[in-house]
């Protein structure tokens, strides 16, 4: 479960950020995820709560804001959003599409004091 080493990661991203700004304690972490990202929401949800225990985010309320996969359809010329990798475009059909958005995986912004 990739999850788990995502939730460390965020734990030594807000390790340095207190160590640089300042702060004693994380109330709220906000991420955006992509849909396209891999990411298994719960899953993350389930491995900040293990992972944060004993750091200054230990009770910190996590927040997911999801954001769509979109592609740009070749054919059609347009912008289209798609549910997952491969799925054709809901204008017209084609399935040559570059995804451009949904991939996204960073913390939003931190609550701290």
């Amino acid at each position: 479960m990739h999850e788990m080493a995502i939730c460390e990661s965020i734990r030594g991203i807000i390790e340095e950020e207190a160590a640089r700004q300042d702060f004693r304690k994380v109330g709220r972490v906000c991420m955006e995820i992509g849909r396209l990202s891999a990411v298994e929401v719960e899953a993350l949800k389930f491995g900040f709560d293990v992972v944060m225990r004993g750091s200054l985010a230990q009770d910190a309320r996590l927040e997911i804001v999801e954001t769509e996969g979109r592609a740009w359809c070749m054919p059609c010329g347009q912008s289209v959003p798609i549910a997952a990798r491969f799925d054709p475009c809901p204008d017209c059909g084609s399935h040559q599409l570059q995804v451009t958005g949904g991939q996204e995986m960073k913390i939003r912004e931190l609550e701290v004091s």
